[in-house]
């Protein structure tokens, strides 16, 4: 006997019709940025795509990432914010007042703690996001990270770092 995937699909009637309302709510907005006018008929279409596509693509959605806590997440943020300020003003010190010559470029292998995928991209995506850094690789079996350093005197320390101010941080916010 066939089984029917509406009756199989345990998700409330509001989570069927609108499974990801952030992402609904931002396709509207844009939608309304890209006409760059207000109309009726605009808002409508941009409610219909608002919704439509988040229905016909939640199949591809990983589930949530489990979250231990949401206060960490906007300091490690805020953090994020502040460490990405600070190192465009040392990269931007380093390219105008030392020669290539005298940078001390290097690749880092990090070592890590982490395990679940969600909470390894963030710490990739931060070291990227932060001026003279790059992830530019994951170990196939998702233990360590390749990082490529503008300048870094000191591999040791260096990897300390990341792991003291971004590794631990996240192993707070992910389980």
């Amino acid at each position: 006997m066939a089984r029917n995937p509406v009756a199989d699909d345990r998700r409330s009637r509001t989570a069927r019709w609108l499974p990801h309302p952030l992402l609904t709510l931002v396709l509207v907005v844009l939608w309304m940025l890209l006409l760059n006018s207000f109309s009726v008929g605009g808002l409508l279409v941009g409610l219909g795509l608002g919704l439509l596509i988040p229905i016909a693509t939640s199949d591809f959605w990983p589930g949530r990432p489990p979250v231990r806590a949401y206060r960490k997440v906007l300091s490690y943020a805020a953090l994020v914010l502040w460490d990405v300020i600070v190192a465009n003003l040392q990269v931007a010190r380093l390219i105008l007042f030392r020669g290539n010559e005298r940078l001390r470029v290097r690749w880092v292998v990090l070592l890590l703690e982490l395990r679940s995928p969600e909470a390894i991209t963030m710490l990739a995506g931060t070291i990227t996001m932060t001026p003279g850094t790059v992830s530019c690789d994951l170990s196939a079996d998702g233990r360590s990270l390749l990082v490529h350093c503008l300048d870094a005197p000191d591999a040791e320390d260096t990897v300390r770092q990341m792991k003291e101010r971004y590794e631990a941080r996240l192993k707070e916010i992910f389980p």
